[in-house]
C-alpha cells in the first residue's frame, strides 16, 4: 500500500510534487515549533505561519523560538525548507519559461474553435495574415508550417503549429474538427508539380480527418486542378492563371497603372455570395444592382447552378435559387 502511494507520488508533475514536499515541511515543523515551545507558538497554525515565513526568508520577527530546541529546528528549516521553497519557485519559473518557448516555437495545440487555418508561410499568406489581424478584425488564424522555428507574427490572434501539414498529429493540433476554413497556399520553393503535390496531399490529410470542414487550394499547374477538386477541394485558385491575367490587363493598359489601383480597391473590399431572398426573385439584374448600390453594395454577377454570370445582359431576372455575387 505504501509503495503504491509513493509510485501515484511520483507519477505527479514534478512542479506539483515539489509544492507537495514543501507543504509537508511547513506542517511538520508547524507542529514540531508548537510542541517545543507552545508558550511561544500557542497554536499550530501560528507554527506553520513562522514555518512559511522563515523559509521564504521575509521574517517578521512576531514569532521567533527563544530555545535551544526551538532555534536548532529553526535553523533546520531554514536549511531544508528554503532549498525547498527556493526549487518550487525556481521550478515554476522554469516551467513558464518552456511554456512559452513551447507556444513560440509552436508546439502548443490550440484549444479554440470558429478559426482559420493557413497552410504555409510565405508572402501570400504574410500578406492575407495581415489583413486579417488589423484591429477590426478578431477571428482566430492557426499558421501550419515545417520550415519555421517560431512564430513570425507577434500577434494575439496567430497560433503557430511546427509541422509537416501532411501528418495526422500536426492538423490535429489545429483543432481542425471545430476550424471553420483552411487555405492550403503552395510552396512556390518547391517545382511546380511537386508543390501541387504537397498540396493535395495536405488537402487529402485534412478531408481525412475533417469533410466538413471548407478547404481553399492554391494550385500552380493547371493539370492538378482536377486532382485537387477530387482529392475534396471546396475551391481551387490557380494564381499562376490570375497572374498571366493581370498581366495581360497589364499590357493592354498602357502602363497607366489602372490595374494596380483596381488591385488596391479589391484589398479594401469583399467579394461575398449570397442566395437571392425573396424580395429579390423576379427582378432584373439592373434593377437589383441599382438597389444594392444605393446601399453601397455593388452587385456584379450571378452564380446559377455550376455557371458563374458576371453582368450579364439585359434583361436578366433574378431566380429563386440564385447566388448573388456581391463586392462590399
Amino acid at each position: 500500500m505504501t509503495n503504491r502511494i509513493f509510485l501515484s507520488f511520483l507519477r505527479l508533475p514534478l512542479l506539483l510534487r515539489v509544492l507537495l514536499i514543501a507543504l509537508f515541511v511547513f506542517l511538520l515543523f508547524g507542529v514540531l515549533i508548537h510542541l517545543l515551545e507552545p508558550e511561544t507558538f500557542p497554536t499550530v497554525v501560528d507554527g506553520i505561519w513562522w514555518a512559511i515565513i522563515t523559509t521564504s526568508t521575509v521574517g517578521y520577527g512576531d514569532y521567533a523560538p527563544h530555545s535551544i530546541l526551538g532555534r536548532l529546528t529553526a535553523v533546520l528549516l531554514i536549511f531544508l525548507g528554503a532549498g525547498i521553497v527556493s526549487t518550487y519557485f525556481g521550478t515554476l519559473a522554469a516551467a513558464a519559461v518552456t511554456k512559452q518557448d513551447a507556444f513560440s516555437e509552436g508546439k502548443i495545440p490550440f484549444k479554440g474553435e470558429g478559426h482559420i487555418i493557413i497552410i504555409g508561410w510565405n508572402e501570400r499568406s504574410k500578406e492575407l495574415i495581415s489583413k486579417l489581424t488589423q484591429p477590426n478584425h478578431s477571428q482566430m488564424i492557426v499558421l501550419v508550417d515545417e520550415t519555421l522555428e517560431s512564430n513570425p507574427v507577434h500577434s494575439r490572434l496567430v497560433h503557430f503549429i511546427q509541422g509537416k501539414s501532411h501528418v495526422d498529429d500536426t492538423i490535429i493540433k489545429s483543432n481542425i474538427k471545430m476550424a471553420e476554413k483552411v487555405l492550403i497556399t503552395a510552396d512556390r520553393g518547391n517545382d511546380e508539380l511537386q508543390s501541387d503535390m504537397n498540396s493535395i496531399l495536405a488537402l487529402l490529410t485534412i478531408k481525412g480527418l475533417c469533410s466538413e470542414v471548407k478547404c481553399i487550394v492554391e494550385i500552380l499547374t493547371a493539370e492538378q486542378v482536377v486532382n485537387a477538386v477530387r482529392a475534396g477541394a471546396d475551391e481551387v485558385i490557380q494564381s499562376n492563371k490570375l497572374t498571366s491575367v493581370f498581366m495581360i490587363n497589364s499590357l493592354h493598359s498602357n502602363g497607366d497603372g489602372l490595374l494596380q489601383d483596381f488591385v488596391h480597391q479589391l484589398q479594401e473590399s469583399r467579394l461575398s455570395s449570397y442566395m437571392a431572398d425573396d424580395p429579390s426573385v423576379g427582378k432584373s439584374y439592373l434593377e437589383l444592382g441599382q438597389e444594392l448600390f444605393s446601399t453601397e453594395r455593388f452587385l456584379i454577377g450571378v452564380k446559377r447552378g455550376e455557371e458563374t454570370i458576371l453582368n450579364p445582359s439585359h434583361p436578366f431576372l433574378i431566380k429563386k435559387e440564385d447566388q448573388l455575387l456581391i463586392f462590399k
